[in-house]
């Protein structure tokens, strides 16, 4: 009997490429001959279209699954939710931008094969900006420094995931799940292949300033408690210098009572220094509420509108 293999495409208005996705991971598979696959879309409320241009491949192919969304539900709960409607032996995650390459698909598996439960595919280098590429290093170094979890450095979800994980994966709780820092917590056997990301041939990246700011905060504040227990030893160490700041002046005045002249740049300076420390940690603390927040919602990571081709 054949293994079957789930591959799992999250996309949203990306109608330039889930023709080419789809038709590339057919192409992978035709020469897999022991395998059979099913490719599961799950479209994030597309505006363009991306909808119909998957119902008439899924029309024509019933390995072809799709899930459509009620709304955008963002970038790290949509992928998640598919995982976990995958039904293979294993499952492999490429995104619809073609900057996870399909080819790769079979070493993947190879790997698996071995024996690992885990293995993920990094970006040893990238053909996008350097200066994005640079930043995104910079950012995993900072996380493995404050989390108590490791995760892998330019590791982005594109991988494969033995039934096993996804089966530990259903049974975390977690309405906004961090999926990097999931997987280090399971902590099963993996290992890792390498390849050299291509530049996005079609369509426009989706990844704007705000959706990658709130993959990190949320990779950060889900695993560490550290940024608070730095605000609470900031925040004691600047209150221990104002009331030795506030001491000596109060000396000073008693012993030069009639020369001594306080002045405003010292009270200007004090309150903008304390008010920004202040300030950033209020921010970080926001963070950490907004997130128990959403779990307390207990809402679920997705509605779907529409199910094509599952049983």
């Amino acid at each position: 009997m054949k293994k079957l293999i789930s591959i799992v495409t999250p996309c949203f208005n990306e109608e330039e490429n889930v023709r080419d996705v789809y038709q590339q991971v057919k192409e992978v598979f035709a020469d897999l001959k022991g395998y059979a696959y099913e490719h599961i879309f799950i479209d994030n409320a597309s505006t363009d279209g991306t909808v119909q241009i998957l119902k008439d491949i899924a029309q024509k192919d019933l390995n072809v699954k799709i899930i459509v969304n009620s709304r955008n539900f963002g970038v790290a709960r949509s992928p998640y939710y598919a995982l976990l409607q995958s039904g293979g032996d294993a499952t492999i995650v490429v995104m619809a931008d073609l900057q996870d390459p399909p080819s790769l698909i079979k070493d993947l598996i190879k790997k698996w094969e071995e024996g690992y439960k885990i293995v993920l595919a990094i970006k040893e280098n990238s053909k996008e900006s350097k200066m994005m590429f640079n930043i995104r290093k910079l950012y995993y170094s900072l996380y493995n420094k404050l989390s108590n979890v490791q995760i892998v450095s330019n590791y982005s979800g594109f991988g494969l995931y033995d039934k096993q994980v996804i089966a530990i994966l259903r049974k975390f709780d977690d309405p906004y799940p961090d999926l990097r820092s999931l997987l280090g917590e399971i902590g099963l056997e993996r290992t890792m292949i390498s390849y050299v990301q291509p530049q996005r041939k079609k369509g426009k990246t989706k990844n704007n300033l705000y959706n990658l700011y709130d993959q990190a905060m949320l990779g950060i504040t889900s695993d560490s408690r550290i940024p608070l227990r730095l605000a609470s030893f900031i925040g004691f160490f600047t209150a221990i210098i104002n009331i030795l700041v506030a001491l000596g002046y109060f000396i000073y005045k008693l012993l030069y009572w009639q020369n001594f002249q306080l002045g405003i740049a010292p009270l200007v300076i004090g309150i903008f220094f304390f008010g920004g420390v202040q300030l950033f940690f209020l921010g970080i603390i926001g963070e950490y509420i907004g997130i128990i927040l959403t779990q307390v919602k207990k809402r679920p990571l997705v509605i779907e509108k529409e199910r094509i081709n599952f049983d």
